[in-house]
C-alpha cells in the first residue's frame, strides 16, 4: 500500500487522522482487502478500493520450493522487477529476505543480481509490500534485507520501511540489514535509534582478491570498511554478521582461512560460511568437504563459524541467486 497516497486520499476526504492508522493496522495484520476494515465506513472503503491500490507491486510468479520456501516476483507500477523469499524452518521461525532495488548497481561476479540491469531503489512502501505479500499467507517473525540491491544505497527507504515492520510482528531486533560494505550507509546505520543487526558481506580475506570478486573494494577497502563495522559495534554492543560465500580455488584455502581469522576479532564478528549457489557465474561452489576443511581450519586459529543452511536452491531462490526469472 501506497502510504504516501494513502494519507493524502483520506485527507482530501476530510477523514480523521485516526481513519489512516485504521487501514494500516488491518494491512499489516494480513487483512486481504478494504472490505475486511470493519471498522471503516462502507463508503470509504470503496472510495479506497478506487483510488489507492491495495499493493505498490503486481504479483507476477510465485515459485515453491521442496524445502518449504516460497519466492515472489512482482512488477513495480513502472514494470520494474523485484523479487522476495519468505523462508520456513523446522524451529517455527517465518523469515522474509526482501529487495531494497530492482537489480543492483554494484556487479558483485558471484552474484545473479549483480549481472541484471539496475532499475531504481525501491521505496519504503514497495519494500513493505513484499512483507505484507507473505504476512497474508502467515505470520513472519524475521526479515533481512538481502535480495536484490545495495540496502545501503537505499538506506532511506530501507529504514522507512524497517519503521513499520514492529506492526506486522518482526521486531528491529529480528530485522538484519546485509551490505556489500558501503561505508557511508553502516555509518549511518550505527548512528540510527533502531537497533537493527548488520551484515558484511566480505567473501575474501584480502584486498586483491575482494576487489576481483567485488568492485566496490575499490571504493571501500576492507580496512575502511571493518573501521566501520567496528564502530556499529562499539556502538550497538551487537557483533556483526560476516558473510563468506565459498568458492571452488578461488576463495577456500587454507592459508586465506589463517587470513580470514587474524583479520576478523571474535568479539566482534560472527562468521557465517555460504555455500555457493549456482548463479551461471564463472564459479564453482567449494565441495562440502572443503568447506570442513575451511571451517577446521578457522577455528584452530580461534575464528568460529557456523554453515549457512541453504533454503529454496531448487527454485533460484538461495543466497545469490535473484534475477528477476520466473
Amino acid at each position: 500500500m501506497d502510504l504516501e497516497l494513502l494519507d493524502r486520499t483520506l485527507a482530501a476526504a476530510g477523514e480523521p487522522a485516526f481513519r489512516a492508522r485504521q487501514a494500516w493496522r488491518w494491512t499489516a495484520a494480513g487483512a486481504a482487502a478494504y472490505e475486511e476494515m470493519t471498522d471503516l465506513p462502507a463508503a470509504l472503503r470503496a472510495r479506497l478500493e478506487a483510488q489507492v491500490p491495495y499493493s505498490t507491486l503486481s504479483l507476477a510468479h510465485e515459485a515453491h520450493a521442496r524445502d518449504g520456501t516460497v519466492k515472489a516476483l512482482f512488477h513495480t507500477h513502472d514494470g520494474r522487477p523485484v523479487e522476495a523469499v519468505l523462508m520456513r524452518y523446522r524451529d517455527g521461525r517465518r523469515s522474509v529476505c526482501v529487495s531494497s532495488q530492482s537489480g543492483c548497481p554494484l556487479t558483485c561476479t558471484f552474484c545473479a543480481t549483480g549481472a541484471m540491469k539496475f532499475g531504481r531503489n525501491l521505496t519504503a512502501s514497495e519494500i513493505l509490500d513484499q512483507v505484507l505479500h507473505f504476512r497474508r499467507i502467515e505470520a513472519v517473525d524475521h526479515l533481512v534485507f538481502m535480495g536484490m540491491g545495495e540496502p545501503m544505497m537505499n538506506l532511506d527507504g530501507v529504514l522507512g520501511a524497517a519503521r513499520r515492520l514492529p506492526d506486522l510482528g518482526i521486531t528491529h531486533r529480528r530485522t538484519g540489514i546485509s551490505t556489500v560494505g558501503w561505508v557511508p550507509g553502516i555509518r549511518r546505520l550505527t548512528d540510527c535509534d533502531m537497533p537493527i543487526r548488520l551484515a558484511l558481506s566480505l567473501h575474501a580475506p584480502e584486498d586483491a582478491l575482494r576487489s576481483r570478486i567485488m568492485p566496490v573494494n575499490e571504493r571501500y577497502p576492507l580496512a575502511e570498511v571493518l573501521e566501520a563495522c567496528e564502530g556499529y559495534y562499539a556502538r550497538r554492543k551487537r557483533r556483526v554478521f560476516v558473510e563468506y560465500v565459498m568458492l571452488a580455488g578461488v576463495n577456500d584455502f587454507y592459508g586465506q582461512a589463517v587470513a580470514l581469522a587474524q583479520l576478523l576479532d571474535p568479539r566482534v564478528y560472527k562468521l557465517n560460511l555460504i555455500p555457493y549457489n549456482p548463479t551461471g557465474s564463472v564459479y564453482e561452489g567449494s565441495s562440502r568437504g572443503a568447506i570442513d576443511a575451511f571451517k577446521a581450519a578457522l577455528e584452530e586459529h580461534g575464528l568460529r563459524a557456523t554453515v549457512r543452511l541453504t533454503r529454496g536452491r531448487d527454485i533460484d531462490a538461495a543466497c545469490g541467486q535473484l534475477a528477476a526469472k520466473a
